[in-house]
């Protein structure tokens, strides 16, 4: 990820890196009470806020027509899609008073830098670059300043990211990832993958045990969505089971706040193949026949199609 593909931040806070090779997920996405939102204050009477659309990065456009942007919406929470040791997902309603425009949104908010951890950025830092000699040297000596700059760039490289795929994958090419909403600060609000009646989410492959069929076709949409990345220039750093959903038979890529320049970042390569190893293991697990899953044969492909062998 190159600095001129980030969007611009306003530095109030730091948050965190990325979330957990195996995070804790509430069984089958069911939502639990709901937890405050630091950045306002909710109506004590409903729980809800007005909506933050207007000082926020939105994603790309033309925006999706489910999407609810105006200004008039207010946000209220239901609940927790997901916990982990540095970031929560929330699930959150935005809605226009006496309308029917409503939507649901999936919330990632990271935690405060004295909560979060910092142990295993280096890698992924590597190839990407702040303009200011300053901030790259409070970020290579992980400073409190440094941190809040990493956060960052965690979650503008996550939302970049996530933009430039939805737009890929509006075109012919066969990836599916959430809609980026909006980035304010270190918070990012997604399109909800799930039922929007229930407010279930979609299920993580790693809670799924196909049949030999449906196996078949998630490897191949895998396969697919791994070409897609790598002809972007991307590896998705931290694939797993646990990073991909899987909703009405789609395969869909998420959790990309750490995503790795293949050609900026020396590590790129190793990172890729690792990406192939993990998720290969899993398919291999549950009965996909050795011939179809080569870790080393689908790497190599995916560096060519990256322009790096």
């Amino acid at each position: 990820m190159r600095d001129h593909d980030l969007p611009a931040l306003e530095r109030r806070r730091g948050k965190s890196r990325f979330d957990d090779d195996e995070p804790q997920f509430l069984k089958r996405g069911r939502p639990t009470e709901p937890l405050a939102d630091p950045d306002s204050e909710p109506d004590p009477d409903t729980a809800e806020r007005w909506s933050s659309w207007d000082d926020a990065v939105h994603g790309p456009q033309p925006h999706p027509a489910w999407l609810v942007t105006e200004l008039a919406a207010k946000d209220s929470e239901l609940g927790v899609l997901k916990t982990g040791k540095e970031a929560d997902v929330h699930l959150v309603r935005r809605a226009v008073p006496d309308t029917d425009r409503s939507c649901l949104l999936a919330v990632k908010r990271y935690r405060d830098p004295e909560h979060r951890l910092f142990h295993r950025d280096a890698g992924y830092l590597e190839g990407r670059r702040v303009r200011r000699s300053r901030e790259n040297r409070a970020m290579a000596g992980r400073t409190a300043f440094g941190r809040q700059m990493i956060a960052g760039q965690w979650a503008a490289a996550e939302f970049a990211a996530l933009s430039r795929l939805w737009e890929i994958g509006a075109g012919h090419d066969r990836i599916a990832v959430p809609y980026p909403v909006q980035l304010r600060g270190t918070e990012l609000m997604l399109e909800f993958v799930g039922d929007a009646e229930s407010g279930e989410a979609a299920p993580r492959l790693a809670q799924l045990r196909p049949g030999p069929t449906e196996l078949r076709d998630l490897w191949a949409q895998l396969v697919e969505a791994l070409r897609v990345l790598a002809r972007a220039g991307y590896a998705h750093g931290d694939l797993s089971p646990y990073n991909l959903l899987v909703h009405q038979g789609r395969l869909v890529v998420i959790d990309l706040p750490q995503v790795v320049d293949v050609v900026a970042n020396p590590q790129g390569p190793e990172f890729l193949a690792r990406d192939v190893r993990v998720v290969g293991a899993w398919f291999a697990a549950r009965g996909l026949p050795a011939e179809q899953v080569d870790p080393g044969m689908l790497t190599g492909e995916l560096l060519h199609e990256a322009g790096l062998r």
